[in-house]
């Protein structure tokens, strides 16, 4: 899944960067226990607003109408990197943690209650990260912003011409903000912390490719081509006049050619310079000085999870070897490597139309309905997309762009096409993706904290594990939903086949999960990592370096998924155990919806309080 960019993916831009003078906006508030609630209020909506003003892509993926939101006046803006922000948003973070403190928790409503203690946490987390100065990796070769940028620019909404002329002045700043994060490169170079030169390779490649002069001077770059479909909508609903829309066009390749480009070419070139004095190889954050402490906070930030590194490596330790077992079992069926190799690619549905509906029929009874969306419409909008053939070898398989607070009717999965096969594959894609997945979660938690009126500062806070865990755990479901279709249709080769399918892919996500634990935090290197990779088939050396290069390059990536999957069941099997025969996995679906992303403490401690499927379930 593709989050909102910046705030929730780089940490050298901590969401609180562009935040100012709280205490000035908020004493008044706080001088009366009476008042506890308003401050509270009036602290996140500074926050919220103050962020998103600073940032015209957050803002515009968060909000499709930022005056609503008493935010109607900005100018357009991409954060750019600057020495010294570390310690500025250092003290911003501490004034707003101070302000916290001030406010009486017993005055504030359950749903107060509960933004206070996601927000005290995530505030708490980012002031312990704070000593990793450069850790983090804004250009990685697999998810770095020289790709993120041009997706996120070529699904910029236009729904008005302010929103046009907003496109067009981030354009116009891209030399900037490229600039900015080769000065955090060169930043990180001098304090010993700069990616291999491999890394970096790649990431010039990208940079020439990604945005090529040909394609531009031919006119059939994605960002020229979806811009002019995106104002031929505008025009057709008489937003623009078609000689404004000649104009856009015009300023909108003259600025691809003249300043985007040339701004790729100057990070490539940049980047160039950089090489030669750091490693030639990735390799993991244990063989830097504070790497093991910083993957540990990392992992915290990344899945939400409270355990500590010796609790995590037990828990994937055991859940491998359950895996391995039923997996095990599975395959001392006689043909069972046979039917399971003869069904792998082939599926009875094959259009994204015919998949989603089936996901949505077979999830109905174990998840709730979509709330309302403020006009009496349950069902959102969706459009399935192919990722442009300049990005495939940049993108992930899959993914889904979260919709902005107040406009969950319009949605869009990106498919790489040169990644997901059809078949099976492309199933429990749409279903992680899509229904039950992310599109669905995202949607239920966002109208449902709107139907609530919870402060949208939540929109702020990223909780990966809790977004990708139940991505993947519906993921897991959707196998079972694919082996009852092709029982249904008298076919139980397939759907044995499609049972061994789960257990592989549990069994090899969990392997690569304690990989990215053993490369960062316990210092493992290639050799032995390649060793283990051969016990499990992986005998190409060009595949297990690719593993081990892709783990190094984004350390707790696989955690995010894998970890937060585990922690959900943890929380599942917590769950049963509390409501003991009134559980279901529809309450349980439920509870987890209504409480939206969350860190799984919080989760916990909701649980914890709840008097059964229908009690309470946001009362910290």
């Amino acid at each position: 899944m593709l989050n909102i960019p910046f705030l929730k993916k780089s940490k050298k831009l901590p969401f609180l960067f562009l935040l100012l003078f709280v205490f000035l906006f908020a004493a008044y508030f706080f001088l009366s226990p009476g008042r506890d609630p308003k401050a509270f209020s009036s602290l996140c909506e500074t926050i919220f607003k103050e962020e998103l003003a600073g940032n015209t892509l957050n803002l515009h993926y968060t909000l499709a109408c930022p005056e609503d939101y008493g935010i109607a006046h900005y100018p357009p803006a991409l954060p750019c990197y600057q020495p010294g922000s570390g310690r500025t948003s250092l003290r911003r973070l501490e004034d707003y943690m101070d302000a916290l403190e001030n406010i009486d928790v017993r005055h504030l409503s359950e749903d107060q209650r509960y933004t206070y203690t996601l927000l005290s946490r995530f505030l708490a987390q980012s002031r312990a990260g704070s000593q990793f100065a450069y850790y983090d990796e804004p250009l990685s070769p697999s998810a770095g912003m020289q790709s993120e940028l041009p997706i996120l620019l070529a699904e910029y909404a236009f729904r008005s011409k302010t929103d046009v002329e907003d496109y067009l002045a981030l354009l116009d700043q891209t030399d900037e903000y490229f600039a900015s994060l080769l000065l955090y490169e060169q930043e990180k170079k001098e304090a010993g912390l700069l990616q291999a030169d491999t890394s970096l390779r790649q990431v010039r490649e990208q940079c020439y490719s990604i945005l090529s002069k040909e394609e531009l001077e031919a006119g059939t770059h994605f960002l020229q081509t979806t811009f002019q479909e995106r104002l031929e909508d505008l025009t057709r609903q008489g937003v623009i006049t078609e000689k404004e829309a000649a104009g856009y066009l015009s300023a909108n390749d003259r600025l691809l050619t003249t300043v985007m480009q040339p701004a790729y070419e100057d990070l490539a070139d940049g980047l160039f310079l950089l090489m030669g004095d750091g490693t030639s190889r990735p390799k993991g954050l244990a063989a830097y000085p504070q790497g093991k402490a910083y993957y540990a906070w990392l992992v915290g930030r990344s899945t939400g999870s409270a355990l500590s590194m010796e609790e995590i490596k037990s828990l994937l330790y055991s859940r491998f070897e359950r895996t391995y077992s039923e997996l095990h079992a599975l395959l001392q069926r006689e043909d069972s490597i046979d039917v399971w190799l003869l069904h792998q690619e082939t599926f009875p549905l094959l259009s994204p139309e015919e998949i989603l509906t089936d996901l949505q029929n077979r999830m109905a009874g174990s998840f709730p309905a979509l709330p309302e969306n403020g006009t009496g419409s349950l069902q959102p909008g969706l459009a399935v997309k192919a990722v442009s053939p300049s990005l495939q070898d940049y993108c992930a398989p899959a993914f889904y762009l979260t919709p902005p607070l107040d406009d969950t009717d319009n949605n869009v999965i990106y498919i790489n096409e040169k990644t997901t096969p059809q078949g099976l594959d492309l199933y429990t894609t749409l279903a992680h993706e899509g229904y039950p997945g992310h599109l669905y979660q995202s949607v239920y938690s966002q109208r449902r904290m709107q139907q609530q009126k919870t402060d949208p500062v939540r929109q702020l806070l990223w909780y990966g594990g809790y977004q990708e865990g139940w991505a993947l755990y519906v993921e897991f479901l959707s196998y079972d939903y694919a082996a009852a279709l092709a029982t249904e249709r008298g076919e139980e080769d397939a759907a044995f086949a499609y049972t061994i399918e789960k257990q592989n892919r549990d069994m090899q996500l969990c392997l690569y999960a304690l990989l990215d634990v053993s490369i960062h935090y316990d210092g493992l290197p290639y050799e032995q990592v390649r060793e283990i990779l051969e016990i499990f088939g992986i005998t190409d050396e060009t595949a297990s370096r690719h593993v081990y290069d892709y783990i190094a390059e984004e350390p707790s990536n696989y955690l995010k998924y894998y970890l937060g999957y585990l922690e959900l069941l943890r929380l599942k099997d917590a769950a049963k155990n509390k409501w003991g025969a009134d559980y279901s996995d529809l309450a349980f679906h439920t509870f987890l919806l209504d409480c939206g992303p969350s860190d799984f403490t919080t989760l916990q401690e909701a649980l914890d309080l709840t008097n059964g499927p229908a009690g309470s379930i946001i009362n910290p």
